[in-house]
């Protein structure tokens, strides 16, 4: 696990749908079209001078890499008050769970448990299940939940 793909409100970057389905696809789509000569008439189909560039920068730089490297919603208020209070995640807050995470915790309800495990068993135990989860392709976006961690 890489610390630098871990962001403040205690979701791993290498878990997020964008970074395991999308930057690939966007690999490989940009890769074919190129082979196919698109990027000479991708200006005449209607958007694709927008398109093309979006494309090329999501292929060869990839699409993010994490709130604390300046990706994601610039005006996260989980993001500022961790940058102000000098924590390198919430969890380890003394404030934590704060009513920040209300949000969070309805559309990622496995955050509060990922979080209350980094709190109770450290790094290690946190980094992996987040390998874990990555090794067998999961994404928040699914949704898909663990045996055994309710």
């Amino acid at each position: 696990m890489d610390k630098k793909y871990t962001c403040y409100c205690g979701l791993y970057c290498k878990n997020c749908a964008v970074m395991v389905k999308v930057e690939p696809a966007a690999k490989l789509l940009y890769g074919e079209m190129t082979k196919a000569g698109f990027e000479e008439v991708v200006h005449m189909i209607p958007g694709g001078s927008g398109f093309w560039p979006f494309l090329k920068g999501m292929a060869e730089d990839g699409v993010c890499v994490s709130c604390r490297d300046g990706s994601g919603n610039p005006g996260c208020v989980v993001r500022a008050c961790a940058e102000e209070k000098g924590v390198e995640m919430c969890a380890l807050c003394r404030d934590y769970p704060c009513d920040k995470f209300a949000d969070f915790f309805k559309g990622l309800p496995m955050l509060d448990r990922d979080n209350a495990l980094l709190r109770d068993r450290g790094w290690d135990a946190w980094a992996e299940l987040q390998d874990k989860r990555r090794a067998r392709g999961y994404t928040y976006a699914e949704g898909k939940e663990e045996e055994g961690s309710k």
